[in-house]
């Protein structure tokens, strides 16, 4: 089963600080960039695979979806989810997406945000999600960019301009990474970028765009907190269809 660390105390007292728990999709630098990858949600039949607190299966139901089925293993975020959801269009139900059993053929787009990178079976979930699509579906995902799932060598080191910069380790060798984020213990699986478009390719997906992202200079311009974003992309952006 994947590892529930949601529902650990801590970490979701903590994790209801961040900036993207409290403001939505407004708080996260990457939306734009991935609403730009979506397809037109009228009418369209929508999953969103690790929902939290429902942010996007209520903005694709503004945005004119028929329904939207958001998935999550955590009953915290689930519960806090329906508090903040007031539509019959959208359900919400408690699932390990490694087991989900995806109905065939079921939606027109499958949505993740940051969650596949906690997957250990991936091969298996997107096969499924490939067979939960209906012909010319789409699945638009983002991940922890492998940079940051993939070991990092002790200490920084400055680059020419004088600026910090993170050396990589390890990086081909994939498995669980137990890292301390917000709580001690979490476990994240490191993929290279090339096993993530090998495992949709056998699938049978098209890709349509991959997209190592990093904030635009309008985004540093009114944060300049990320202008740190731009020494190493934070998130791997993917969009496919079936």
């Amino acid at each position: 089963m994947t590892q529930n660390i949601y529902d650990d105390e801590q970490f979701f007292e903590g994790y209801g600080r961040l900036g993207r728990s409290q403001q939505g999709l407004a708080g996260a630098a990457e939306w734009p960039a991935l609403r730009a990858m979506l397809p037109p949600m009228r009418g369209a039949r929508v999953a969103d695979l690790g929902c939290g607190y429902g942010w996007f299966c209520r903005w694709a139901r503004e945005a004119g979806a028929a329904g939207v089925l958001g998935l999550d293993v955590s009953e915290k975020m689930l519960a806090r989810a329906r508090e903040m959801t007031d539509d019959p269009a959208i359900t919400y139900a408690r699932a390990d997406l490694e087991s989900a059993g995806l109905a065939a053929a079921s939606f027109d787009l499958v949505y993740s945000s940051l969650t596949l990178h906690y997957i250990a079976d991936l091969a298996g979930l997107i096969a499924a999600i490939h067979r939960a699509l209906a012909p010319g579906g789409r699945l638009v995902f983002s991940v922890e960019h492998p940079i940051f799932t993939a070991p990092s060598a002790p200490g920084w080191v400055a680059d020419a301009a004088g600026r910090r910069t993170w050396p990589v380790d390890g990086y081909l060798v994939e498995g669980p990474r137990r890292t301390d984020w917000i709580t001690r213990g979490v476990i994240k699986q490191h993929r290279t970028i090339g096993t993530y478009l090998t495992l949709l390719l056998r699938a049978g997906f098209t890709l349509d765009h991959v997209e190592e992202w990093g904030p635009t200079e309008a985004q540093i311009a009114e944060r300049p907190a990320l202008a740190d974003e731009r020494m190493r992309p934070p998130f791997l952006l993917v969009a496919a269809h079936r």
